[in-house]
């Protein structure tokens, strides 16, 4: 088959270790040729480019800004997309039949484009939802149904139905996932919905402890605590506000708490610690994927936060680099979301409502007392048995009866 996958992520590369990467090579493995078309945006100086790397191409779209700038100009980038990705694709791939389109949101307005490959190829389409948007927005308080910022929440939620309506498949990340699109989208066809996890390739990243003391003292890290993890986005979704209260709250000496990545809001938790200074807590900007999974693998508990404000399951990818350093995970979310219920069931983490601190320091005595040594396992086991890329894969291609 030719496989058309769309992205307005940046793929560096086919061997590049992400979950798209990882499950597009599994599509090669099984004999198929793969298409990319991915973002490269402005800032980056770039033209719009084609790369070859044996059975994939890879068509790199010049597009606006869309990350780490204002909402207005991600706004209008965001707008301009789908008409960047219809030309350079009817350019670069102009004589390529397709039989399947795969594409994930965000976002949802590449829907014309996905809409225009269809209808030329014949293709079947298939959604890997990872962001129920607008929804999300609306729950954070960034749209609105009424006022001034109405008129964009509906555009976007007509959008998201087209979006649904044109995918002939969708993968979900979890079952609360599923239920959530039929209960607020009653015109999907239940059977055309299943669950299509995040998913990436299996590497055992745990390591020894003289390794283990080795990185730390590389970056800094007391060797003789208990260190609690939290690498990925630093947004507006993870409650960066509940998360420094959080920590804020701890007065244990045996507890230190690593806080890895960049987004919107990482300048307050560097402010916090200017202003503050916490003997333990260390802020480390975004690193290379490589060296952000040596200090994963460093570390004791993996943690993830999201608001309590919303009303949609989310469920980050940032678990899968836990679950393969053989971290148990601690859980700061919404009542809606089945990530903690899920980590529950697997053995391999607690989780509490993010919406009191108190909820946070009764998980931290809880891991405390835990034999994280087996619960970072039990992760592993779990990662193993659900969430490989080859799964995955294997879970798209029954669907449409390869």
């Amino acid at each position: 088959m030719n496989i058309l996958f769309l992205s307005i992520g940046d793929i560096p590369n086919i061997q590049h270790r992400e979950i798209y990467p990882d499950l597009l090579r599994e599509f090669i493995k099984k004999g198929h040729d793969v298409y990319v078309a991915c973002s490269r945006e402005r800032k980056n100086n770039a033209p719009t480019e084609l790369i070859q790397e044996g059975r994939a191409k890879l068509l790199k779209v010049r597009i606006g800004n869309i990350k780490k700038t204002n909402y207005i100009e991600k706004g209008i980038s965001t707008l301009l997309i789908n008409a960047q990705f219809k030309s350079a694709i009817k350019r670069y791939f102009t004589d390529v039949k397709f039989d399947l389109i795969i594409y994930s949101t965000p976002p949802i307005t590449l829907v014309d484009c996905i809409e225009y490959v269809k209808k030329s190829s014949g293709a079947v389409s298939y959604l890997l939802l990872k962001d129920i948007f607008p929804q999300n927005a609306l729950d954070l308080g960034v749209l609105s149904k009424k006022g001034i910022t109405a008129p964009i929440y509906y555009y976007f939620r007509q959008k998201e139905k087209k979006l649904y309506k044109i995918s002939d498949y969708i993968g979900c990340m979890s079952q609360k996932n599923v239920d959530y699109v039929l209960k607020h989208n009653n015109f999907v066809d239940p059977q055309k919905i299943e669950i299509c996890p995040n998913s990436a390739e299996p590497i055992d990243l745990s390591i020894d402890k003289e390794e283990r003391n080795r990185i730390r003292e590389k970056y800094d890290i007391p060797t003789d605590k208990k260190i609690f993890v939290y690498g990925g986005n630093l947004g507006k979704p993870q409650g960066i506000d509940f998360l420094i209260r959080c920590i804020d709250k701890v007065n244990k000496e045996d507890i230190f708490f690593l806080i890895i990545g960049d987004g919107t809001e990482y300048q307050k938790i560097a402010d916090y610690i200017d202003q503050k200074a916490p003997s333990h807590v260390k802020l480390i900007r975004q690193l290379p994927k490589i060296d952000y999974e040596r200090i994963v693998s460093a570390s004791d508990v993996g943690m993830i936060f999201l608001d309590h404000r919303f009303t949609i399951p989310n469920f980050p990818s940032r678990l899968l680099s836990y679950l393969q350093a053989k971290l148990p995970v601690l859980i700061m979310c919404d009542k809606n979301t089945d990530i903690g219920e899920i980590a529950l069931e697997g053995g391999f983490g607690y989780w509490e409502e993010s919406n009191h601190e108190e909820n946070f320091l009764g998980l931290i005595d809880t891991f405390l007392q835990s034999d994280l040594r087996k619960m970072g396992e039990s992760g592993y086991r779990y990662f193993y048995e659900h969430y490989t890329a080859e799964k995955s894969c294997d879970i798209i291609l029954k669907r449409i009866g390869q």
